[in-house]
């Protein structure tokens, strides 16, 4: 009999892959882009979220942390508290379009300010925004 060859560590081929837009992989691309690890997040929560904890929330094992383990992540990661409430389902979606992509635009603002990035990564994000923006033929809307 002919063993399934393994992907990654405990996924074999034939595993669905994870979800991407839920609360644990938006919260694992908050603390990348910030550079910061598991246990740093620990440290910056001052034990609040264990590390071993938030890698088990940022892999979808928890769907649902309690509202003071995402008030710890939201001041850490600087994201509005309402938008982990509202990823982690405790919050129902934004009632309008126009209000939602006016939240998700603040959020994403907070993760990319100036005092997070270095200038070479400034630099970065604008010449791959004008790249996009002239494969569009136009300007995109940030």
């Amino acid at each position: 009999m002919a063993k399934k060859r393994r992907t990654t560590i405990g996924r074999s081929a034939d595993t669905v892959p994870p979800d991407t837009t839920g609360l644990g992989p938006y919260l694992a691309s908050i603390r990348l882009v910030k550079r910061l690890t598991l246990r740093e997040v620990e440290e910056a929560t001052g034990g609040e979220v264990s590390n071993a904890y938030l890698s088990q929330v940022e892999n979808n094992k928890i769907a649902r942390p309690s509202p003071n383990v995402l008030h710890a992540l939201a001041k850490v990661f600087s994201v509005p508290y309402e938008t982990l409430m509202e990823k982690a389902g405790y919050l129902p979606p934004a009632a309008s379009e126009p209000d939602k992509s006016r939240s998700a635009r603040k959020a994403r603002h907070s993760v990319l300010t100036a005092e997070n990035l270095t200038p070479e990564e400034e630099r970065a994000l604008l010449e791959y925004l004008a790249f996009i923006r002239s494969r569009k033929g136009g300007s995109a809307a940030p």
